[in-house]
């Protein structure tokens, strides 16, 4: 099959791409525009496979997308293309209305011309699989309540709000055109090549450069942490054997307050790297509150029951050993990380020499 993502060089785009090489014969066709958080060095395992292929386009660009669509005739279309940061969110919402909702809006448009232009079993077997998150239902106050598919959308940010929006217009389509679509929300997603401004690894990187550890409020935000290739491999499961139509919500059944999440963090480097920054006495020191976000929901938790039984899919690491595998690959892989942090990947993506820079 050829399956094309949009927002492959993304984080959880990536760990899909590398998935579908890795573990099947399928094709993956990478669009992704290469904004600040697309990283094509996060595909570098398999960049030179003849079954992997990138094309540089913004998914609010239709000629770019027909083109594309054309030249590649893909089955089955995975879109993850998305700006995703809460805090970016609030400090500048238009990227996220346009990426999030003009984008989708235009990829589904896109897309709907060449379903119908498609005959028989290449017409039948098509899907369109629409990557959103659980950030759409708001927050849980109840201990014991968990987002199911049928949760109704309370979005909190600007972010969430968006991709609530994109959300309604994918099942509009299916609705009203007869697009065969589905859709999935996940939980909060951690892992290898995961953004250095994200919780996970801003903590990890931090902590080894003796730099405070920010923590909003009092920290006992709950999130459910999904391990972002056990993510990788449900979305590749919902896209070839979904039912059109459906919802499916992806967990990693780990609900864990922020804090704690963070003090896990610093054992497992208390155990790894004992030899600390001169400043620091022990990790938990780096520990700092901090103001808390605005609109900062308190609880997340997913009932990922339905994709288990219908798909008989679930997560293969638990959080501890997930988080385990996490610490371990920053530590063993800080030439990606380092290069995201000093703006190399950047520069060489913009065609910036070092020499311009300075």
């Amino acid at each position: 099959m050829k399956i094309l993502i949009t927002g492959g060089a993304g984080f959880i785009g990536s760990a899909v791409i590398r998935h579908i090489i890795e573990n099947t014969e399928d094709v993956a066709i990478n669009v992704d525009k290469l904004t600040y958080a697309g990283n094509l060095e996060s595909l570098t395992s398999v960049a030179n496979n003849s079954r992997y292929i990138f094309e540089k386009a913004d998914i609010c660009d239709a000629e770019a997308m027909k083109r594309i669509f054309e030249e590649y005739q893909p089955d089955v279309i995975m879109h993850l293309a998305a700006e995703s940061h809460v805090d970016r969110s609030i400090d500048g919402p238009a990227a996220f209305i346009e990426t999030n909702i003009i984008g989708t809006y235009n990829l589904l448009e896109v897309t709907r011309a060449y379903w119908n232009a498609l005959s028989g079993d290449k017409k039948n077997g098509f899907r369109f699989h629409h990557i959103s998150t659980d950030e759409v239902y708001g927050d849980l106050e109840d201990t014991f309540d968990l987002f199911t598919e049928n949760t109704s959308y309370e979005p909190s940010s600007p972010y969430s709000a968006s991709k609530a929006s994109s959300d309604h217009l994918v099942r509009a389509w299916l609705r009203t055109y007869g697009l065969p679509t589905i859709v999935t929300n996940c939980s909060n997603n951690y892992g290898p090549y995961h953004f250095p401004e994200k919780l996970i690894p801003l903590m990890i990187l931090n902590a080894l450069d003796g730099k405070a550890l920010p923590v909003y409020g009092d920290g006992m935000q709950i999130r459910d942490w999904l391990f972002v290739e056990d993510h990788a491999r449900a979305l590749y499961k919902v896209a070839i054997e979904g039912e059109v139509g459906e919802t499916y919500n992806i967990g990693g059944h780990n609900e864990k307050a922020n804090i704690d999440v963070v003090k896990t963090i610093c054992s497992l480097l208390e155990e790894l790297v004992p030899n600390k920054p001169q400043n620091v006495n022990q990790y938990l020191d780096l520990i700092t509150y901090v103001t808390d976000r605005p609109g900062h929901d308190v609880r997340y938790a997913i009932d990922a029951s339905k994709i288990e039984r219908e798909l008989g899919w679930k997560p293969k690491e638990t959080f501890e050993s997930g988080l385990r595998k996490t610490v371990e690959w920053y530590l063993a892989n800080k030439q990606w990380w380092s290069r995201v942090l000093d703006g190399s990947y950047t520069r060489e993506r913009l065609g910036i020499s070092n020499e311009e820079i300075s």
